[in-house]
């Protein structure tokens, strides 16, 4: 099977299939990594694996089953055996209560039928030679350097017994870089989301960092409260993908998460800032490009299998710092009354600033200036309350210097209320997620200033 072009393979499971619908979905994936620590290269590696996903559904009296059966490295004696497990538990199933009649009409992917895209070490080709410099000037400098660099190519085939036939790569590229003092007692991070690595470069990585180490020389002790914060693109980013994971509109019209509305119905056109801020989604985004149909791998409150191939549109999730749309699917729209408005595979901040981090921070008298956050954890789903941890250096601003690193924070907080307490929302510019990087990683957040962010407690983590 590994021979076998997955175009192929899709079409033998849809021959196979018995059932009343089928959709499959060929994922053909690769990856490349280096990984370092202390200045050198740890390991290196690239991988190749497949999955198939084989959904069958049943017309019943009391309406359409679904049955979904996903296995990795499917052998040609595995593939009939795989079809059948995914009718056998369509059939013992219960009625599906998102059964929609699979997708039509949607043009096939002129490429359906060629083989897979695959990355390699050569992705790295210009990236290595630039890490070795930076490992060099670190050295010159008393800094050790740990990461890693990955990069993956996700070659997924979609077709169904209604005719459909599409294709879509999805090249996902991370770089994690810490630098610590020799003595381990100063760290600092940052890190990049890049399709192929070429604008990535990790001398500059290492510079802003040692800037970072160097602030981290003087020490200063906060006690915990509400202090001006001024939250980097990629603390921005984990907060408000979180957001978009609770925006499920059923969820909502059930009174269920911060979206509702007190006594019936959602916040859909409430005011959620005084910024004119418009989250929003597009497949077609340059250098964040996703998907354009729906891929469901499983049904959920914001997907559904049936929707396989429906096609992504571009979406204001908030317009102008206005509730414009919630996540639904064929199903969940129907049931709410609301468009249809598949999930989405960016996110893109826009808060019409034009002011980078770094002429935020000359512009305070006296606040914080974060890393990153991480250990992001829901408190209250009505409110939607986080908690989590600063990690890797939060830093004292005074008079638009900093003065000195202070100690982490625990902090609790809403991103639908910062949203509504942000004083100042600063360039869009492209950034990686660290707490959600292994699920999502196409993001482009402006840092924000909060006036009151709440360091609900001490930290003593690093």
């Amino acid at each position: 099977m590994s021979r076998t072009k997955p175009h192929e393979i899709v079409e033998r499971a849809l021959e196979l299939s018995t059932a009343d619908g089928c959709v499959v979905i060929a994922d053909e994936e690769s990856t490349a990594n280096l990984r370092w620590a202390g200045n050198a290269l740890t390991t290196n590696g690239v991988t190749r694996g497949r999955t198939l996903t084989v959904i069958a559904t049943v017309d019943g009296k009391e309406g359409t089953a679904s049955g979904v059966v996903s296995r990795a490295a499917v052998t040609a004696e595995d593939l009939e055996p795989l079809v059948r497990a995914a009718e056998a538990a369509a059939r013992s199933a219960g009625p599906a209560e998102d059964a929609q009649p699979l997708v039509t009409g949607t043009p096939s992917s002129p490429d359906f039928t060629d083989a897979p895209a695959e990355t390699s070490s050569v992705v790295f080709a210009d990236f290595a030679p630039a890490l070795g410099e930076a490992f060099a000037r670190a050295r010159a400098g008393g800094r050790e350097l740990y990461g890693f660099a990955n990069h993956e190519l996700v070659s997924t085939y979609v077709g169904t017994s209604t005719g459909l036939r599409l294709r879509h790569d999805q090249p996902n590229g991370t770089l994690e870089l810490n630098a610590k003092s020799p003595d381990r007692q100063r760290s600092a991070w940052a890190g990049r989301s890049t399709r192929d690595f070429k604008d990535v470069d990790p001398t500059v990585l290492d510079a802003e960092l040692a800037v970072r180490l160097g602030w981290a020389e003087r020490k200063i002790d906060l006690p915990a409260g509400r202090y001006e914060t001024l939250l980097p693109p990629t603390a921005v980013a984990d907060l408000l993908i979180y957001q978009m994971w609770s925006a499920a509109a059923r969820d909502a019209v059930e009174g269920r998460t911060v979206f509702s509305k007190p006594g019936g119905g959602t916040r859909l056109g409430e005011k959620l800032s005084e910024l004119p801020l418009t989250l929003r989604s597009d497949p077609n985004a340059p250098g964040l490009e996703s998907a354009p149909f729906v891929i469901a791998h499983s049904s959920g409150d914001d997907a559904s299998v049936f929707d396989n191939g429906l096609p992504v549109p571009a979406t204001e999730w908030i317009r102008e710092g206005e509730l414009a749309r919630l996540i639904t699917t064929r199903h969940s729209a129907g049931l709410t009354g609301l468009p249809v408005s598949p999930g989405f595979g960016n996110l893109i901040l826009d808060g019409g600033g034009d002011r980078s981090l770094e002429e935020m921070v000359a512009d305070t008298e006296r606040g914080l200036l974060l890393t990153c956050l991480w250990y992001i954890r829901e408190v209250d789903p009505s409110m939607l309350l986080l908690t989590g941890l600063t990690r890797d250096g939060v830093y004292l601003v005074e008079n638009g210097q900093v003065v000195g690193e202070v100690n982490n924070f625990r902090f609790n907080e809403s991103p639908v209320d910062l949203l509504s307490r942000a004083s100042e929302a600063g360039r869009t510019e492209k950034t990686l997620p660290r707490e959600w990087s292994d699920w999502f990683t196409r993001a482009a957040m402006p840092a924000l200033r909060i006036p009151d962010f709440n360091m609900s407690s001490v930290s003593k983590g690093v």
